[in-house]
This record gives C-alpha cells, sequence and structure tokens, in this order.
C-alpha cells in the first residue's frame, strides 16, 4: 500500500486549479488516502463532481491535472 506521502507526491497541484479545469484530486478520512473516481473541479471555494454538479463531501489534500491514459493500458 502506498503512503501518504508517496501519494500526495502524485498529486503536485498547488493552490486551487482553475474553475474551467476539470482535474483527479486526492482525498483522506480515517481509513487513509484514495483518489475519487471522478473528475472534480473547483469552484466557489468548493469541490464539485465534473459530471453531476454535486458537493464532494470529503477532506481534498491534494489535486492533479487528468493522466493521459495510454491505449491497451490496464
Amino acid at each position: 500500500m502506498a503512503t501518504r506521502e508517496k501519494r500526495l507526491a502524485q498529486f503536485d497541484g498547488l493552490g486551487a486549479p482553475p474553475p474551467e479545469q476539470a482535474v483527479e484530486v486526492l482525498c483522506e478520512d480515517h481509513s487513509g488516502t484514495y483518489q475519487l473516481p471522478f473528475a472534480c473541479r473547483f469552484v466557489d471555494g468548493q469541490w464539485r463532481n465534473d459530471q453531476s454538479g454535486g458537493a464532494v463531501e470529503a477532506t481534498v489534500i491534494g489535486w492533479r491535472l487528468p493522466r493521459v491514459k495510454q491505449p491497451g493500458a490496464a
């Protein structure tokens, strides 16, 4: 299992992303860190699901630009 520091290092976004940019987010709770399975936007000081527009009810501790999926990659 990846350590918190190792995961945080992969989510290298600094500050808040532009509101028009959908990003991947890293969250944390009492069980540990995890990446949400959907893209999010930071709008008016709040993280939102990019598809539904619903508020993210998790503690976001990092973000990064979406990674490009390689053809044939699992």
